[in-house]
């Protein structure tokens, strides 16, 4: 096997579990979260430890099964710990510790695009004017003012995960926590959000937590990237990623030390996933 760039997990372990800088937005000790099956306990994760620091684009990939969905509902405080701790550092008062954009279509059907991307402003509080001033911004930079009326069933896969961009940047959390957003969309749309996606958060500056299945998505927009094992997942190794902002994806993709840097993470990720190959079983 190929060696991985990186740190080793006993490394990665480590530096996780120091106390790390007054930057870091995210820190994970020691978490491990089990479920009750009928089964018996089913362990998700496994003694996690890592930091997140402040205004990086950190990636968490690993096989299917292994716990990156349950790490981020952990992290955005929708479901508790069974050991371990996380420690996520308070944004600026008065506005969101995160948003959250999911895998799946999460845009409400009832409310055009205007209404969806202001919706977090608006459950906030905020004045209409600073409302129509952000809520514009962002509908601008995402290709969707002359949308803004439409509704969801007019938009197009694409358009709709646009539309959760907007209303989660127009929110102005602190930190995005982002679950596979692009997975669901042919590779020309995924290549076009995400050269927006980079555009939007090279302005804004955000610490991002984005989980995804795709080495090549991980490399693409990373600054760390988090390989977890099979069943329970555990740290397999910290990534960094060595290419300099701004990026451009397919300027980026062309290089020729990007394919090696891909090619060394998918073989050490490739046993994680024949591993998860065989544990599956029959619906």
């Amino acid at each position: 096997m190929a060696e991985t760039p990186g740190r080793t997990l006993q490394e990665a372990t480590e530096e996780g579990t120091g106390q790390g800088g007054q930057d870091r937005k995210i820190q994970v000790d020691n978490l491990t979260k089990q479920f009750r099956t009928k089964e018996g306990p089913l362990t998700a994760l496994d003694r996690l430890s890592f930091g997140v620091e402040k205004g990086k684009f950190f990636m968490v990939v690993g096989p299917s099964g292994c716990g990156k969905s349950t790490l981020l509902r952990l992290l955005a405080g929708l479901e508790e710990p069974s050991s371990g701790s996380i420690r996520v550092a308070p944004g600026p008062p008065g506005k969101p510790a995160n948003s959250m954009v999911f895998q799946q279509e999460s845009i409400f059907p009832w409310m055009n695009v205007w209404d969806n991307a202001a919706y977090g402003l608006r459950m906030r509080g905020v004045p209409k004017r600073e409302i129509r001033e952000v809520v514009g911004e962002y509908l601008e930079k995402t290709g969707l003012t002359r949308f803004a009326r439409a509704y969801p069933h007019q938009l197009s896969g694409g358009m709709k995960q646009r539309v959760a961009l907007a209303r989660a940047f127009a929110n102005d959390p602190d930190i995005m926590l982002m679950d596979e957003p692009f997975s669901s969309l042919d590779e020309q749309n995924k290549t076009l959000l995400q050269e927006e996606l980079l555009r939007i958060w090279d302005e804004s500056a955000k610490t991002v937590l984005f989980i995804t299945h795709s080495v090549d998505e991980a490399v693409t927009l990373g600054d760390q990237i988090l390989l977890m094992t099979a069943n329970p997942g555990r740290i397999k190794a910290l990534i960094d990623v060595p290419f300099e902002r701004p990026r451009s994806v397919m300027e980026l993709r062309a290089r020729p030390e990007y394919g090696s840097l891909v090619y060394q993470i998918w073989e050490s990720l490739r046993e994680e996933v024949e591993q998860a190959r065989q544990k599956e079983v029959p619906r």
